[in-house]
């Protein structure tokens, strides 16, 4: 009996310490979320003031293709932190 008492609470205090070190992640991906959505609508409303008498931005090939490679190069450089 107090075998399964003790393997019981033993149980518990190791879902506890689970469930606190999983209990960040959640947290993570919400700021991380809210922040990236921030900073997109900041790229857009910057883009949409750059632009020119009410015409929608020309944005080439090129210029996407620098786009996504500083954003990827950001991407990497938050995840080697």
């Amino acid at each position: 009996m107090e075998n399964e008492i003790m393997e019981t609470e033993t149980m518990e205090t190791e879902t506890m310490e689970i469930t606190t070190l999983d209990s960040w992640k959640p947290k993570a991906l919400a700021i991380g979320g809210v922040i990236g959505a921030a900073v997109g609508i900041a790229a857009a409303y910057l883009l949409i003031q750059h632009s020119k008498d009410g015409e929608p931005p020309k944005i080439g090939v090129g210029e996407g293709v620098k786009i996504g490679v500083l954003v990827f190069g950001l991407l990497r450089s938050i995840s080697n932190l």
